[in-house]
C-alpha cells in the first residue's frame, strides 16, 4: 500500500489574511485524539497527523492561525473514524497555536494544535556511547514513589504485591528519588522497561503490550513527570535511554476497537503465532512461507503484530519516536523484539530516526545465538544481500550466553569454562562495529546472573569484572549490584524481576541505605562501584584493542590497549590459585613496567610468579612506553 492507494479528501490551503479563532467553532466531541500531540518548526520528519472522531473521514481539512504550515493532503482510512493530514511546516512557520479546522456541509469546527520552537541543538544530541555504563531496571519493581497511584480508576489491573506477575507499585517518582544511588554506583545512563500506558488486564507490569503510544502509563505517573525524570536525569549525569516497541502493541491499544485500515495489524482467522525463526530474514534456502510467519505471527496472543509493510504504520512510528525524543530530551533508543519486525521498514525507521538526530544511537534486541546471524542486522554490515538496517547496535547475546555458561561450572572439558568466552570474542571479525555492542552479563527476560552462579559472589565479581574491561557499552541489570536473585524460579519472570528492598516504605530493609545493606552485600556493592567509576575516565576500555590469549585451564587473560595505555585482566574462574603465565605476553608486555592495581590502588610488578586466587580477578592498568 502507497499513500496514493486509499481516498484523498479535499485540503484546503486557502486562508483569510488574518485567523480569529472565535468565528469558527470549537470541536464539541468530533474529534477524540490527534497524534502526534504536538510539533516542532524545524524538523526533518515529515508530519502527518492521524485524527480519530466518529466519521471525521468524511471532513475536510486545513489549518489556520499563522503563515508557513498547511495540510496538504488527506487520506481517508478503512474505518469512516480516522483521517490521515499531512502537513507542511515550511522554514518560515512561526511556534505557536494553530488550528485544524475541519468542514463537511455547512458544519464547520476547529482543534489547536501546537507548534513548538525546537529546542537549541536538540539535532546534534549526543547518545550512549562505549564510554558509558547503562542501569537497567524496570520501573514496577524499582521504587513506589507515589503510592496514591498504586491503582487508577479506570485501568484494569491493580496493585498486588504479593502477586509476582502482577503491578507492585513502583513509578516514575520512585526513579527519581534514586537517581542519586544510579548515578553513585557508577552508570551513566540509566534503561527502564517501558513506561507507555499497559492497560492488560494481568502483566501489566512489564509495559511491552502498549494500549496507547503517547501516553504514560498513570500507575508510573504522566508525561509531564516522565519529563522531569529525564531532565533530573540529566542533572545527575545519567542519559536516558527509552525502551520502545514497534513490532506489536496491546490487544488494550485503544485503536484495536476501531483499526484505521485492515492491514494496520498482520490479522489471522484463529491466533497465529510468530515461527520465531529469525534466520529467514537472511537465510538464502528460507521459504516465503516461513518468512511471513516469522514477520506476521503475533509475539503472543495479548501482543497483536504489527503491520509496518502498511506506509501508514511505518510513519506513525516514525513520528512518534522523534516525538518522544524531542518532548522529552532522550538520548537513546532500546527496540524490544527487533527482528520480528518487517526488516525493510524497519530500516526505514532507524534511518528516519537517524536523520533527525544523526548521533542517536539505537540498540536492538536482536536475540540470537548466532553470530553471524546478530552481526547480520548492525548497520553497515556488508551482508550478502545487501540489506543494510541502519540499526547502530546490536545486544551481544553470544557473550551473553558464554560468560554464563562459562561463570556456571569447574568444568575443563574441551570448549568449556572460560574457553567460551575466548571462543566467543574470537569472532569479533564478523561484527561491522564493535564500538556499537551492548555487552550485558543479564536482563529482564534472561536468567539473574546471581541465579546462575548459584550465588557464589566471587563469580558474580568476575562477570562484574569482565563487564567493566571488555569492548562494548557494558550494561548491568538493577540489583545485581548486589547479588539479587531470584524469589521464585518456578514463575519464571515474574519471580526474577524482583522489588528493589527499600523501594517501599513497608520494606523491612533499604538496600538503597549503606548502612542497611550486609557486609555481603556492601562487599559486592563497592565492588562494582569500584569498577565502573574507574572506568569512566578510561579512553583506552572506551576505544581500545583487544588481545587475548586462550588457556585450557578456567583462566582468561587479555589485554586492553592504545598507544599509551593497556590494562591487563586475568580470570581465574577456577577452584585453585593460578600462576599468571607472563612471559606467554611477551608480544605485548614489552616495555610496561609497575602497573596499578585498580581494585586496591596499589603499585604491582606482574611476572610469572604473579597468582591470581580461586575465582578472582586481577586487573592491571599500565603506561606503555
Amino acid at each position: 500500500m502507497t499513500f496514493a492507494a486509499v481516498g484523498l479528501l479535499s485540503c484546503t490551503s486557502a486562508r483569510q489574511p488574518a485567523f480569529d479563532p472565535a468565528s469558527v467553532a470549537d470541536a464539541s466531541g468530533e474529534v477524540s485524539r490527534i497524534e502526534p500531540l504536538s510539533w516542532w518548526t524545524g524538523m526533518q520528519t515529515p508530519l502527518q497527523l492521524l485524527v480519530n472522531g466518529a466519521g471525521i473521514g468524511e471532513y475536510e481539512v486545513r489549518i489556520e492561525g499563522g503563515r508557513g504550515v498547511e495540510a496538504t493532503a488527506c487520506h481517508r482510512a478503512d474505518s469512516p473514524n480516522y483521517l490521515f493530514v499531512d502537513v507542511e511546516i515550511r522554514p518560515e512557520a512561526e511556534p505557536g497555536t494553530y488550528y485544524l479546522v475541519f468542514t463537511r456541509g455547512d458544519r464547520t469546527f476547529k482543534v489547536p494544535y501546537e507548534i513548538a520552537a525546537r529546542s537549541e541543538g536538540s539535532a546534534s544530541r549526543t547518545s550512549f556511547t562505549t564510554a558509558d555504563m547503562i542501569y537497567l531496571l524496570m520501573p514496577d519493581r524499582f521504587a513506589n514513589g507515589d503510592a496514591s497511584n498504586d491503582s487508577v480508576p479506570g485501568m484494569r489491573e491493580r496493585a498486588d504485591r504479593s502477586d509476582l506477575s502482577g503491578r507492585h507499585g513502583g513509578d516514575l517518582q520512585g526513579m527519581i528519588d534514586h537517581l542519586d544511588y544510579i548515578a553513585e554506583l557508577g552508570a551513566t545512563a540509566v534503561w527502564p522497561t517501558p513506561l507507555l500506558l499497559d492497560d492488560e488486564p494481568e502483566g501489566s507490569y512489564h509495559g511491552y503490550a502498549c494500549g496507547d503510544y503517547y501516553r504514560i502509563d498513570p500507575r508510573f505517573g504522566s508525561n509531564e513527570l516522565y519529563r522531569e525524570f529525564v531532565g533530573k536525569a540529566h542533572e545527575k549525569g545519567l542519559k536516558v535511554i527509552m525502551d520502545v516497541v514497534t513490532n506489536h502493541c496491546g490487544t488494550s491499544h485503544w485503536w484495536m476497537e476501531d483499526l484505521p485500515f485492515e492491514d494496520w495489524i498482520h490479522q489471522f482467522p484463529e491466533f497465529t503465532g510468530t515461527n520465531v525463526c529469525f534466520s529467514t530474514n537472511m537465510d538464502p534456502n528460507a521459504s516465503k512461507y516461513d518468512l511471513d510467519r516469522q514477520e506476521s505471527g503475533w509475539f503472543v496472543p495479548s501482543m497483536p503484530d504489527m503491520n509496518l509493510d502498511n506506509p501508514y504504520v511505518l510513519q506513525y512510528f516514525k513520528q512518534w519516536a522523534v516525538w518522544w525524543v524531542e518532548y522529552a530530551g532522550l538520548d537513546g533508543f532500546r527496540v524490544d523484539t527487533y527482528p520480528y519486525n518487517e526488516k525493510v521498514p524497519m530500516s526505514e525507521w532507524c534511518a528516519a530516526v537517524r536523520r533527525e538526530y544523526p548521533g542517536f544511537n539505537i540498540v536492538g534486541e536482536c536475540w540470537t545465538s548466532s553470530i553471524p546471524q546478530l552481526a547480520y542486522w548492525q548497520g553497515g554490515n556488508l551482508n550478502k544481500d545487501g540489506f543494510d538496517s541502519h540499526l547502530p547496535s546490536i545486544m551481544d547475546f553470544p557473550l551473553q550466553e558464554a560468560i554464563c555458561r562459562a561463570l556456571s561450572t569447574d568444568s575443563l572439558r574441551w570448549g568449556e569454562g572460560m574457553t567460551r568466552v575466548y571462543d566467543c570474542l574470537s569472532h569479533d571479525f564478523v561484527y561491522h562495529d564493535l564500538s556499537k555492542m551492548l555487552i550485558f552479563a543479564a536482563n529482564h527476560d534472561t536468567g539473574r546472573i546471581g541465579d546462575v552462579v548459584r550465588k557464589n559472589p566471587d563469580r558474580l565479581k568476575l562477570s562484574m569484572a569482565m563487564l567493566a574491561t571488555m569492548r562494548g557499552i557494558p550494561q548491568i541489570f538493577s540489583g545485581d549490584e548486589m547479588m539479587f536473585t531470584s524469589k521464585d524460579l518456578s514463575q519464571g519472570h515474574g519471580g526474577l524481576r524482583v522489588d528493589f528492598p527499600g523501594g517501599w516504605e513497608d520494606d523491612p530493609v533499604n538496600l538503597f541505605d549503606p548502612a542497611q545493606r550486609n557486609a555481603l552485600q556492601t562487599d559486592l556493592f563497592d565492588y562494582t562501584q569500584r569498577l565502573f567509576q574507574w572506568r569512566k575516565s578510561k579512553p583506552v576500555i572506551h576505544n581500545g584493542r583487544t588481545m587475548h590469549f586462550l588457556s585450557r585451564d578456567n583462566t582468561y587473560a587479555y589485554f586492553r590497549y592504545d598507544d599509551t595505555d593497556a590494562v591487563f585482566v586475568f580470570i581465574n574462574n577456577s577452584r585453585g590459585s593460578k600462576q599468571v603465565p607472563w612471559a606467554h605476553y611477551a608480544e605485548i608486555t614489552a616495555g610496561l613496567g609497575e602497573g596499578r592495581e585498580i581494585l586496591t590502588g596499589k603499585a604491582v610488578q606482574v611476572g610469572d610468579a604473579t597468582a591470581v586466587g580461586p575465582r578472582q580477578a586481577l586487573i592491571v592498568e599500565f603506561e606503555r612506553n
